[in-house]
């Protein structure tokens, strides 16, 4: 166990997505040391895995890169990857944190030259594509991936392959020894940006994810539609790979349902507002249909919604979707719906669904020691635990705009604790 910092006016940062980086870059620039912890191998969170983000549909690396330059640059940001924060003891102002290093088989003398991938012979899910591909064992998260290096989860390559890159290295980067890594610092305020899951689509029975594979999820659709995901940005239809002619979105899939969530997500809708315009923008001649309870948009993104309005072959259909069955003859899933304007039951067939599931906080397990006070759905509440301070989706859904804004300021009332 090592003692890396004794002073306690530092600041802890648990969760490196886009909240985490802008709270962590911004403390750091008014001259605090900074801890910024993230259990992923890599920095950027759910933003990372986007294919373009509102307001101005930038890819990724518009908002990244910028981000990952200043991290870089500032010597008072100590990035710590594949940790979790296991334990936090004492009081706001005195905190004593204990966080747990997963073994780094590839460490900073990584190159980034490729040749222990090229040795890998394993093959595994790719996390960065949420499964929708296999990847190498030994792989890149992807192009941009700050911190720039190799990685290998422990538990994916055995000795044998582990010796194999080791040999191919040649910068020494490859520890096959590498153990756990416990690190205790003494901080005086923690940052949670912790983010957040796409809810598990799979308990809305009816709605048949993971049943028919060309039902998938509003965040699988970002990775469809991306360069760097598992089709090269070409969306297609999972069961065949074919190009769709006509795509359903269907809106509040478990959101603003008891059964679910009872809360509104906040940015599902201008979401599936872009995915639709990915959809027009490959395949002009396919059909659009927007299933929705009500359109709701952020202030000046109503332009999502009124621009979309204007686009020839997309459909707005007011109505609750009740479910979704395959037509074995045609292959084609059908939809049905309440059309609530109507007052009548209706359905229609198309190539692909997508669902736009809600955001379900991801917080810290009660066993980390930091009381944090959360409502009911499990969003922490600001300003009910000494020294804690939530950001960005830890307290409640936002696009990145917004979230970057949150962590501006959550990042000040941490180096007050006010």
């Amino acid at each position: 166990m090592s003692q890396a910092k004794q002073e306690y006016d530092s600041v802890l940062v648990v969760g490196g997505g886009i909240s985490g980086m802008t709270a962590a870059i911004e403390a750091a620039e008014v001259g605090r040391e900074v801890y910024l912890v993230e259990e992923q191998p890599f920095l950027g969170g759910r933003v990372a895995r986007m294919n373009q983000y509102f307001p101005k549909n930038c890819p990724p690396a518009c908002g990244l890169e910028i981000n990952y330059q200043r991290i870089k640059k500032n010597p008072r940001i100590h990035v710590l990857t594949d940790t979790v924060l296991q334990k936090v003891d004492g009081e706001a102002g005195k905190f004593e944190a204990t966080l747990r290093t997963a073994p780094q088989f590839i460490n900073e003398k990584c190159t980034a030259c490729g040749d222990c991938a090229e040795a890998c012979e394993v093959e595994i899910d790719n996390a960065f594509n949420m499964g929708l591909d296999k990847g190498k064992a030994v792989n890149m998260p992807f192009q941009m991936a700050y911190p720039l290096r190799y990685h290998v989860r422990e538990g994916d390559c055995d000795a044998a392959c582990l010796a194999k890159i080791k040999d191919a290295c040649s910068y020494d980067a490859v520890d096959t020894d590498a153990a756990e890594a416990v690190t205790t610092l003494n901080v005086g305020s923690i940052i949670v940006a912790t983010g957040w899951t796409p809810y598990d689509a799979s308990k809305i029975t009816n709605l048949k994810y993971g049943v028919y594979p060309d039902v998938i999820v509003n965040v699988e659709m970002e990775r469809y539609a991306a360069l760097n995901g598992p089709t090269g940005g070409k969306i297609v239809r999972p069961s065949n790979g074919e190009a769709p002619e006509s795509v359903a979105f269907v809106q509040c899939a478990g959101s603003r349902d008891t059964n679910h969530l009872s809360y509104c997500s906040a940015v599902c809708c201008t979401a599936s507002f872009k995915q639709a315009r990915y959809v027009k923008e490959q395949y002009p001649e396919a059909e659009v249909t927007i299933f929705y309870i009500d359109r709701r948009t952020q202030g000046r993104l109503e332009d999502y919604l009124q621009d979309l309005e204007e686009v020839e072959g997309v459909t707005m259909a007011k109505g609750k979707v009740g479910d979704i069955f395959l037509n074995e003859e045609t292959g084609k899933l059908q939809v049905n719906s309440e059309a609530t304007l109507l007052g009548d039951l209706k359905g229609k067939e198309y190539d692909l669904v997508v669902l736009a599931t809600g955001m379900v906080p991801n917080g810290l397990p009660a066993e980390a020691g930091l009381e944090l006070v959360t409502d009911e759905w499990g969003f922490i509440v600001p300003g009910k635990t000494p020294g804690g301070y939530p950001t960005g989706v830890a307290k409640r859904p936002v696009d990145v705009s917004t979230a970057n804004q949150d962590a501006t300021g959550t990042a000040l009332r941490a180096i007050t604790l006010s």
